[in-house]
């Protein structure tokens, strides 16, 4: 456990190493083990809780998470000043870090929660409505594994599976996910794996397989590439890698018809908030996602997700250890957390 000394609240924070009940696959790599830090913010007898979910694809790793920390603690020294927070992250880290971002931005929204003996999304003011059901994820193995996580997922009551491709028999495997699993909504994340060529091919077959929308299929920044292809595409196209900070928003409207957005990535869950306003004035569709987290970043998302067209927040539903209890799950359907801050507790 490390804490940092500051004027009225005090921060503590640890690592612990999160594993999926089998190994996650996606077209970057196949991981089975995933540190989170865990932030604590205790003020006047009362605590607000964030995580930090580092993923190298933008510059963190549990390294970076832990030697930045230090560093923007004392950033955190009114938990209800929330612009000023922004500010000061933003002054010293302009764009990097954003894992760490959001677990401070977390702790202090949760902080506020706690004191005002609310939810977090009746303090932001957001509404009640049923939270969209969540895909459940068939990550990248040979295909008969990825037959069987679908097979087991649907069993389970799943009606909706997000399938990862970015290999060199997507089409095989799309192929086969439709038959295992013929009545479920099917999306696909390709996580900007394909080539222009690969997907203007990869069209018919997700249009053939019912696809309800493609998730970042050409590299991150290639944002003409994406354009020409929404123009020819009738499955809608979701930006995930390439939309790295808020005012991204506003570029991506021209390429893609959706946006996914996670917490972690973005910099905590005001900065989601502000995203999702930004790409619905630009008449995109939203999208709630997650990093592979527990259930304390998870339920941060799910305190926004009813303002969401879609939900794809089973991160915690891989683990194998989840570290938090407190949310409940029908299949996909997860219930909003009900308790004051973000409902969860320390197992």
């Amino acid at each position: 456990m490390t804490s940092a000394n500051l004027t009225g609240p005090a921060l503590t924070w640890e690592t612990l190493d999160l594993h999926t009940a089998q190994p996650f696959g996606i077209a970057r790599w196949t991981h089975s083990t995933y540190p989170r830090t865990f932030v604590t913010l205790t003020h006047d007898g009362l605590t607000g809780q964030g995580e930090a979910a580092p993923n190298a694809f933008y510059g963190e790793t549990r390294g970076t998470v832990e030697a930045v920390l230090p560093l923007l603690a004392d950033a955190l020294s009114d938990p209800w000043d929330w612009d000023g927070l922004h500010a000061r992250l933003t002054a010293r880290m302009p764009h990097d870090h954003p894992s760490v971002k959001c677990a401070l931005e977390m702790a202090a929204v949760e902080w506020c929660a706690q004191a005002a003996g609310v939810p977090v999304w009746r303090l932001l003011g957001l509404s009640p409505a049923p939270l969209p059901e969540s895909s459940y994820t068939v990550s990248i193995a040979d295909t008969a594994a990825m037959r069987t996580q679908a097979r087991d997922a649907v069993a389970r009551g799943h009606g909706v599976l997000k399938v990862k491709l970015g290999t060199d028999r997507d089409e095989a495997i799309l192929e086969a996910l439709r038959e295992e699993a013929p009545h479920v909504a099917l999306r696909v994340d390709a996580n900007a794996a394909w080539t222009r060529t690969q997907a203007r091919r990869m069209l018919g077959v997700l249009d053939a397989a019912r696809v309800e929308f493609v998730e970042q299929p050409l590299a991150a920044g290639d944002l003409d590439g994406h354009a020409a292809l929404r123009a020819v595409s009738t499955v809608p196209i979701v930006a995930d890698e390439s939309l790295h900070h808020v005012s991204d928003v506003i570029a991506l409207a021209r390429a893609f018809d959706g946006v996914n957005l996670k917490l972690a990535k973005l910099g905590g869950p005001l900065q989601a908030l502000a995203a999702m306003r930004l790409a619905r004035a630009h008449g995109l569709q939203v999208m709630m996602g997650c990093m592979i987290e527990s259930s304390l970043g998870i339920a941060a998302a799910a305190h926004l997700a009813g303002a969401c067209d879609w939900a794809d927040l089973d991160g915690a539903l891989l683990l194998a250890d989840d570290p938090f209890t407190g949310l409940e799950w029908q299949a996909g359907h997860l219930t909003r957390p009900t308790g004051t801050g973000w409902g969860v507790r320390r197992a």
